[in-house]
């Protein structure tokens, strides 16, 4: 399992256009991935649930991947958020 954490930069945490964009690239992928926050966690390629999940700047996530494809998975999610968030 690959793990990495990321601390929400963006004014606007984890919102719906953006978060609609890392579902999508998240279905890229064969691996299990899930998104953590506090206590609190889901599959990262279903909507509701990161949207569900509430992230707001200054927040910190923990993204897991599991799976065939997890090294490939886990470094263009940790991509993503970098770009995007």
């Amino acid at each position: 399992m690959k793990e990495f954490t990321f601390t929400i930069t963006d004014p606007q945490g984890i919102h719906a256009r953006p978060a609609g964009l890392l579902v999508k690239e998240a279905k890229k992928y064969a691996a299990t991935l899930t998104i953590l926050k506090g206590t609190k966690k889901g599959d990262l390629k279903k909507i509701f649930t990161v949207m569900g999940l509430g992230v707001k700047q200054g927040e910190t996530v923990t993204v897991q991947a599991q799976g065939a494809d997890e090294d490939a998975a886990a470094a263009a999610m940790e991509a993503f958020l970098k770009e995007n968030f």
